[in-house]
């Protein structure tokens, strides 16, 4: 059996931007699709007993989300190419705050390989690039609300937003470092997004309404992975990590 190669910073420099950016981007495509009431209307088939465990755990999101103000954790995200069996891995550190005004922001500082930076706030999202001096950046517009709940997959959100996007499946209660997790497993409901990501598994601390691990399956085999530890809830994090510093000349660009 072959093994899984980690390639170095020069190497996966290109690939992992790609990914960044085609991830963001598709929360706003997404976004967008979700707004068809088809879509919103449907509900999940499952079965008797895992339909009421499943009741369970979104209805303990859903009093999480209510309790929520702001979030940090430390994050190791692995994105899995089948065609080379290689794996690229980025670690760094993550904030999700909800503001006054009810929108959700977030902003991860990538550590390594390399540092750069994303920020989500006022319907858009952000990515510095400080090695090559460029800033990509997506509007969400009018699709805002629609794009933090899926940027913000499981932290925060309220358990019954996830059926108007996703068939939920509850696939039982699994350990994630140590803690009592229930593993939920959604198919998109929009087709195009489901040509680029056919599933997501999210592994919930339904208590806290935390993700502690997610898996993007795309249908091509790839495959990301993001666990997140040292978890904090409610804690006092400086409005400056909700803004995105850079420095030199700094070249944006605008994606559609």
């Amino acid at each position: 059996m072959p093994i899984a190669r980690h390639r170095s910073s020069n190497h996966c420099h290109g690939t992992m931007e790609r990914r960044h950016l085609a991830f963001f981007a598709l929360a706003l495509t997404f976004a967008m699709s979700a707004l068809s009431p088809a879509f919103a209307q449907t509900k999940s088939a499952v079965a008797p007993d895992a339909s009421s465990r499943l009741e369970t755990v979104l209805k303990q999101m859903d009093t999480a989300a209510g309790q929520f103000r702001n979030a940090e954790a430390d994050f190791v995200w692995d994105q899995y190419q089948k065609v080379v069996n290689e794996t690229d891995t980025q670690k760094g550190k993550v904030y999700y705050r909800r503001t006054g005004k009810g929108e959700t922001q977030m902003a991860a500082n990538i550590l390594s390989p390399e540092p750069k930076y994303v920020l989500f706030a006022d319907g858009k999202v952000r990515l510095y690039q400080p090695k090559i001096g460029q800033v990509n950046e997506y509007d969400a517009g009018k699709n805002r609300e629609q794009f933090q709940s899926f940027l913000v997959l499981g932290f925060g959100g309220s358990g019954h937003d996830l059926p108007r996007q996703f068939d939920v499946k509850f696939g039982g209660d699994e350990d994630v470092d140590g803690v009592k997790t229930a593993k939920l497993e959604l198919t998109p409901k929009a087709p195009n997004v489901k040509n680029m990501f056919n599933q997501i598994v999210i592994w919930i601390d339904a208590p806290r309404g935390i993700s502690l691990k997610q898996q993007f399956f795309e249908p091509s085999g790839d495959y990301r992975i993001a666990r997140y530890t040292n978890i904090k809830l409610n804690g006092k994090i400086p409005d400056d990590v909700f803004k995105l510093h850079t420095s030199g000349s700094v070249k944006t660009v605008k994606g559609k």
